[in-house]
């Protein structure tokens, strides 16, 4: 059966510093909905609980392979727990964890790839790609570039 839509629960995801910035900017698109958040610092949290729990799984990259499976670990356990209905995320490696993990549970994925990527898409959102229900870029010229992508503007 399907969930009335006002009933719909997010999943909000982004590293701090200029995803979470961006992230911020389509927040108010979610208001009304029950949300979560998931961010990798700390020091964001304050800002974020305005939009529900916030859980913090910390920084990674895949240089350090260690800390990815502690993040991937952490992220899992969340969804798990929350299961949201979408998952909406703006990069990076955690955000690219849940659009896989929020899929693996049933989740519809948005993803929105960062301004700074002109010339191409983000190596977490190339990847999300192949499993996102939407995913926007915020160049034309990118939209052009990969099927699956749709330009709608930029963010910033």
């Amino acid at each position: 059966m399907r969930k009335k839509e006002a009933a719909l629960k997010l999943c909000l995801v982004a590293s701090a510093g200029g995803h979470l910035s961006q992230l911020l900017k389509i927040a108010p698109a979610v208001e009304g909905y029950e949300a979560f958040v998931i961010t990798t610092s700390e020091a964001v949290r304050k800002n974020l609980t305005r939009f529900g729990r916030v859980y913090v799984v910390g920084e990674c990259n895949r240089q350090h392979g260690l800390k990815v499976i502690q993040v991937f670990l952490a992220c899992w356990r969340i969804l798990r727990r929350e299961k949201p209905d979408v998952v909406l995320s703006t990069g990076a490696a955690a955000g690219c964890m849940c659009c896989f993990l929020g899929k693996l549970h049933g989740a519809r994925v948005v993803w929105v790839d960062s301004i700074t990527n002109v010339d191409r898409l983000s190596l977490s959102g190339w990847l999300v790609r192949h499993v996102a229900d939407l995913f926007l870029v915020q160049w034309a010229a990118l939209a052009q570039k990969y099927p699956g992508t749709e330009y709608a503007g930029t963010i910033v």
